[in-house]
């Protein structure tokens, strides 16, 4: 939806709203004009229902306010004398047009005076859920949400059964742009294939103040540009369902390029703006090798693929012969371990120089691991539009900038309009994996759009390894570890155990000294 189509959306509510409540209005002592007043009208309601005036932003926030309509039915039904189990009942099933039957056919018995404390323990249970809810969606759409790292595309620096927080105020908080959602589920109901969102209305989207910029090398959670799935209740011949934005799958990268940058991938190395990128010390970067075998000296393989705790087992060029190995996700570290090893004759670097029409911009004449120069698109940069540079970006201009291009004869039409440039409206960052040859990445399907940016990993609380047994499946040296920073991990569970034995005899002390006052 358009802001304007939004504006006439806000007042069509207002409409509904004013005509289903300004006899309560009257009713409560105020005027009935004070129920047509977008913002001060809630303010109002929130005095008359004895309820304190900042619940009146709550209603403004997209996700939370689906929490915040039904109480405030409710709430004002109760102030009105409508307190029974059927009262309720209607007021929730009918999404609050009750109030409209209350309104205009029911005598209106004002209670100002109402008690606000729970009638009953399962309505406290029911209030003090409602809150928590509220509070949680808040932190989880606005603050920080947990994360699952699913692949291995980011192996070394974060490892499948690592368990994320990913915040949200790092890069600015981006307020949802599905506003009729679950909270706390992303696209589907847990346990179900059902979608968790209605696709409309849709918010344009914005986002509030970042604590910094996107910086090369930042690892960055996003949502996936090119997410197109199945209907959630899959069946044959129904065609792709195309999300929406914040609805996409999440998935983790780390940022290579920023906007403005000149991105090249030179056998397999990036290099921007002509020079080669580096990497922070945490940063574990993997490619696949060849290991070749002398046939003289035996070589304990399954020992050194676990000492060096390599998740690609990889496989035998020649079974038979079993004289060359190909293996998988091996840091530089890895590498050197295996040139070092009796019995290895050779280590070599796989670099893969076949041209590949997977590989973005899908002109057929570049590889995963030699690719560019890539412009990264910046917003305000305007470049120049032709033959050449359409593949780059039919795709910003089409969909992730909502325009439409035409090719009429040798001309370019964008919204009908002759072009040969074009002015970008958003920023746009190049992500790839560390695990350069297990890595789906935008070598694969480009640039990452900055409305697509969910937020920044900064913390890992658990992290569980499926191999392994009993309590060694947790990985205890990665529990409480930051995932940004100089030098190598830290865990900081051993300070966390601390803190809280120290709140805990704090607190047994300090009832034991109320107990005795007593």
């Amino acid at each position: 939806m358009t802001l304007y189509s939004w504006f006439v959306f806000f007042l069509a509510v207002q409409i509904i709203h004013f005509l289903g409540t300004w006899k309560l209005y009257q009713a409560a002592g105020r005027k009935s004009w004070e129920a047509a007043i977008p913002v001060y009208n809630s303010i109002v309601l929130m005095k008359i229902i004895g309820r304190p005036t900042w619940w009146t932003l709550l209603l403004f926030i997209p996700i939370i306010n689906l929490i915040m309509f039904p109480v405030v039915w409710v709430e004002t039904l109760r102030t009105f004398n409508k307190r029974s189990t059927l009262d309720t009942l209607l007021g929730l099933f009918t999404l609050g047009f009750y109030i409209y039957y209350v309104n205009y056919t029911q005598k209106l018995e004002y209670r100002k005076d109402r008690s606000l404390t729970p009638e009953n323990k399962t309505a406290d249970t029911v209030s003090s859920l409602l809150f928590a809810i509220i509070v949680a969606t808040l932190v989880h759409t606005y603050v920080v949400q947990p994360y699952t790292i699913p692949t291995s595309s980011l192996e070394k620096s974060l490892l499948v059964g690592d368990f994320l927080f990913v915040s949200k105020l790092n890069y600015g908080p981006r307020v949802p742009m599905t506003t009729v959602a679950l909270p706390m589920v992303h696209d589907s109901i847990p346990l179900t294939k059902s979608k968790s969102y209605l696709s409309w209305p849709q918010l344009p989207y914005f986002r509030l103040p970042a604590i910094q910029n996107i910086k090369r090398c930042d690892i960055v959670v996003f949502n996936w540009p090119v997410d197109t799935v199945h209907y959630f209740h899959e069946a044959p011949g129904r065609p792709g369902v195309i999300k929406p934005i914040d609805k996409k799958s999440n998935y983790v990268k780390r940022c290579v390029g920023i906007p403005g940058d000149s991105l090249s991938i030179k056998d397999g190395f990036v290099f921007i703006n002509g020079k080669k990128l580096v990497l922070p010390e945490r940063a574990k970067p993997q490619y696949s090798y060849t290991i070749a075998f002398d046939g003289k000296t035996p070589v304990d393989l399954q020992s050194l693929i676990k000492e060096l705790d390599i998740t690609d087992g990889g496989y035998f060029k020649n079974e038979e012969k079993r004289d060359t190995l190909v293996l998988g996700a091996l840091t530089d570290a890895s590498a050197e371990r295996f040139r070092n090893t009796p019995g290895i004759s050779s280590v070599t670097r796989m670099v893969d120089k076949n041209d590949d029409n997977r590989i973005f911009p899908h002109i057929n004449k570049w590889s995963q691991d030699n690719m560019g120069p890539i412009y990264i698109p910046e917003a305000g940069k305007t470049v120049a539009l032709n033959n050449e540079s359409l593949p780059f970006y039919k795709e910003i201009i089409t969909n992730y900038e909502g325009n439409t291009l035409e090719l009429q004869g040798s001309k370019f039409l964008i919204n009908g309009k002759p072009a040969t440039t074009y002015t970008f409206k958003q920023n746009y960052y190049w992500m790839m994996g560390d695990n350069r040859h297990n890595s789906e990445d935008s070598r694969y399907w480009g640039y990452v759009p900055e409305n697509h940016i969910v937020g920044k990993p900064v913390f890992i609380w658990m992290s569980w390894d499926t191999n392994g047994k009993g309590i060694n499946k947790i990985r205890w040296d990665r529990v409480f570890t930051t995932v940004d920073g100089e030098g190598q991990p830290q865990s900081y569970f051993k300070y966390f155990l601390i803190l809280l034995a120290i709140y805990f005899v704090g607190d047994f002390i300090w009832k034991k000294r109320r107990e005795n006052k007593a």
